[in-house]
């Protein structure tokens, strides 16, 4: 169980490191002259085109899932395409740090989420999510810069809707590999974003612009959804969103040598404050909790139950 539980643990952290590299290079393709729906449209469709390549050429067994297992990914996989379209939209509108501070409120949404889904947490998890709370607050006291209140309330809106699609993958997840949630996912979230792009932008980038950003970015998302999905199958949705804060300090880090963006003494407070939030994991149960009853918000989501007159 131990073993598992660290499995989990380092997958998170690994979905982390790609996650805040998110913002980074989102940020640098916009500024290169990407609007932000076609960086949403070209990252997302090139990264499910990618896995879907890899799974039908060497891992076939990957592609069978159950029918209510499949829609719940296309159901996540819509709700964090929208999502992903506000965080574009926002990003626009924000520096790549600041971004990532609002962003990384989505454990106070996956609480919410998991808890209308009929699941407990912890006194260590309440406490943590406080302690990130406080972080967060910190790190985002930037008094010398006026909030752009669209950009926020953009921002937020992508956290609460990404936050929504974690306990709805967890579900499937209990009887799917991580591989197939990722695929199905990622092709769902396709369908909402290239539409989007083709039918409210429509302009292709020019042939000066470097697509480096673009493709870092596919890379990055491919890579955090795998870990994410596999973190969330062994230690469960909450402790995979607090465990997935250690991508706020991976952007702020990347912003400051890539986009030149610095923190004030206030907001290093917030990460130290995030950094021991992080830590505590090892002192959760690291056994997930897997809701049994039939009335949470997605209870639906299960595989079908044997007969039971079969012999």
């Amino acid at each position: 169980m131990q073993k598992v539980h660290n499995k989990g643990i380092f997958a998170a952290l690994s979905s982390a490191v790609f996650l805040g590299l998110t913002p980074v290079f989102g940020k640098l393709a916009i500024n290169f002259g990407f609007s932000p729906l076609a960086v949403v449209a070209f990252r997302t469709s090139m990264a499910a085109f990618l896995i879907l390549m890899v799974i039908v050429l060497f891992y076939r067994s990957y592609l069978y899932i159950f029918p209510v297992g499949l829609m719940g990914c296309v159901l996540a996989g819509l709700i964090n395409g929208f999502g992903s379209i506000l965080y574009y939209i926002a990003l626009n509108r924000l520096s790549a740090s600041v971004g990532q501070m609002l962003y990384s409120l989505y454990p106070f949404f996956v609480a919410i989420w998991l808890m209308l889904d009929g699941q407990s947490l912890s006194p260590l998890s309440f406490f943590r999510i406080g302690l990130a709370t406080i972080a967060v607050l910190l790190l985002t006291a930037i008094p010398s810069h006026g909030a752009d209140l669209i950009g926020t309330l953009l921002m937020l809106g992508a956290a609460a809707l990404y936050a929504l699609h974690l306990p709805i993958n967890q579900r499937v997840l209990y009887e799917v590999p991580a591989p197939t949630v990722t695929l199905y996912t990622l092709l769902a979230m396709s369908a909402v974003v290239v539409p989007a792009y083709l039918l409210f932008d429509r302009q292709w980038p020019s042939a000066n612009m470097p697509w480096w950003p673009v493709f870092g970015l596919t890379l990055v998302t491919l890579l955090s959804r795998l870990a994410l999905f596999l973190g969330i199958k062994h230690i469960g949705g909450m402790q995979t969103a607090l465990l997935g804060l250690a991508e706020l300090l991976i952007a702020i880090f990347f912003s400051h040598i890539w986009l030149h963006e610095n923190l004030l003494w206030i907001q290093w407070l917030g990460a130290i404050g995030l950094g021991i939030s992080l830590l505590l994991v090892k002192f959760e149960n690291p056994r997930p909790h897997y809701p049994s009853g039939k009335n949470g918000w997605f209870s639906w989501i299960r595989p079908p139950g044997i007969p039971q007159d079969f012999p």
